[in-house]
């Protein structure tokens, strides 16, 4: 949620920095703003009128019945009863008022940060840089694993699909139990997936100092307003029905389409002492989303489903640490893509291609042989104090005083996306899939699938 004090006193500024984000979209109805704080500046005035006439009145009464002047008496006790059903009705109005400027809020985006680089979509994204060549299919190079061949496979190549069906993909089975953009993973390929996982939680755990969380997988409508999924995004989320209700109401509960959600839900309506800062948290948890706008957008494989697996990081910290850390959980994202030798891009997002809840963003990008580009594997934001205001997330500083924390979060990463480049990118001539060193453990020291 932005600022409410900024736009008062900039909002001509404010604006124009929204418009800045994807367009065309109706960020703010600048008139119905205008014509809320104008009625709400011309109220308060009045209520403080009110108020003080209501006292003067208040004070007589006593005075005039010492005087024994009681018809004025009862004349200024009849005044004064009008006066408090004006103020009840001033007071009313004053509160639907500042309930029509929340709904507004929380329709807005945050503020792009002004490093941002503008645009409309992801052609403006900036590269800032690469780790590893991509592998792409060279005939004649030498096949096999990355470290034998760190250019090219050598070899034309299959995309996850075609590799993954003979190692337990299956998406006739889950066609059949729940639709399209679902996937059933059977033998060696669960056992990958859950390596995977494994593997990402103990590397942000015992490398970086996340704490591992389990947390519920359906929450309520509060939790998801106050990381910015509602109002906005509620045809992104799957609703479940209790007790006959369904939608945003009070009691909807929803699958999370994220763990994000909770991890930063955690400092709701609190204020955290500044000597526990940061607070970093990781889970590995299913993600449910609808993918509303998504329709004919990779409907082959695992690229976009409706439940995916995703190792997430969320850290809250004093806003002097946000900008650091939003480098330092990036860093924390592309260990992973390291450690399985995947050649990937950071990308730093435009003002356009950003998410809702951020003011800046990292993208790790993963390259796919198959597809022959980078696609993206997670996106790590600094959301500011954008979270912390609809949240009522606070810490205490040195002087006493409440101030808003700085939340942010990322992928550390999409299990799938990983999996899909790890099958990709680690092929081998023959259909087998290598698997790289640091993951060996993991699949009882085997160094092929």
């Amino acid at each position: 949620m932005l600022d409410l004090t900024h736009l008062r006193k900039d909002l001509d500024a404010v604006v124009a920095r929204l418009q800045t984000r994807k367009n065309p979209q109706p960020f703010l109805d600048v008139a119905a703003f205008s014509a809320l704080e104008h009625e709400r500046k011309a109220l308060q005035v009045q209520t403080e009128e009110l108020q003080a006439r209501r006292n003067r009145c208040s004070k007589q009464i006593g005075v005039l019945k010492g005087q024994g002047q009681h018809a004025q008496a009862e004349a200024a006790m009849a005044e004064v009863g009008q006066l408090k059903v004006a103020l009840e009705r001033s007071a009313a109005r004053l509160e639907q008022i500042q309930a029509e400027l929340q709904a507004l809020l929380l329709a807005l985006p945050n503020l792009p940060q002004p490093e941002v680089p503008l645009g409309a979509d992801e052609s403006a994204n900036v590269e800032l840089r690469r780790w590893a060549p991509p592998r792409t299919g060279v005939p004649g190079a030498e096949a096999g694993g990355y470290r034998a061949s760190p250019a090219a496979l050598g070899f034309a190549p299959r995309d996850h699909v075609e590799l993954g069906e003979p190692l337990g993909l299956d998406f006739e089975t889950a066609a059949k139990l729940s639709g399209a953009r679902f996937a059933v993973l059977k033998g060696r390929l669960a056992r990958l997936h859950r390596a995977l996982a494994q593997f990402m939680l103990d590397v942000q755990t015992e490398r970086h100092g996340y704490t591992e969380c389990y947390t519920p997988y359906v929450v309520n409508a509060a939790t998801l307003r106050g990381t910015g999924q509602l109002p906005k995004f509620e045809a992104d989320l799957f609703a479940v029905k209790k007790g006959g209700q369904e939608g945003e109401e009070e009691g909807a509960l929803y699958l999370i389409p994220t763990s994000e959600v909770t991890l930063t839900n955690f400092v709701r309506d609190c204020i955290v002492p500044e000597a526990e800062l940061p607070l970093k948290f990781t889970a590995h948890t299913p993600c449910f989303r609808s993918e509303a706008g998504s329709a004919g957008r990779d409907t082959r494989g695992l690229i976009r489903q409706h439940q995916f697996d995703k190792v997430e990081l969320v850290q809250i910290v004093h806003p002097e640490r946000s900008n650091a850390t939003l480098h330092d959980m990036t860093q924390h994202a592309e260990t992973i893509l390291q450690l399985l030798e995947l050649p990937y891009r950071v990308m730093l997002l435009c003002s356009g291609d950003m998410g809702f809840g951020a003011a800046r963003t990292h993208d790790l990008e993963v390259w796919l042989p198959a597809q022959n580009t980078y696609r993206e594997i997670s996106s790590v934001s600094n959301c500011e104090a954008f979270q912390a205001r609809r949240l009522q997330a606070r810490y205490k500083n040195a002087q006493g005083k409440n101030e808003w924390l700085h939340t942010l979060n990322g992928s550390g990463l999409a299990v799938g996306r990983t999996l899909v480049a790890l099958l990709e990118n680690h092929q081998q001539a023959d259909g087998r899939i290598g698997i790289p060193a640091a993951l060996r453990p993991y699949l009882g020291g085997a160094e092929t699938l």
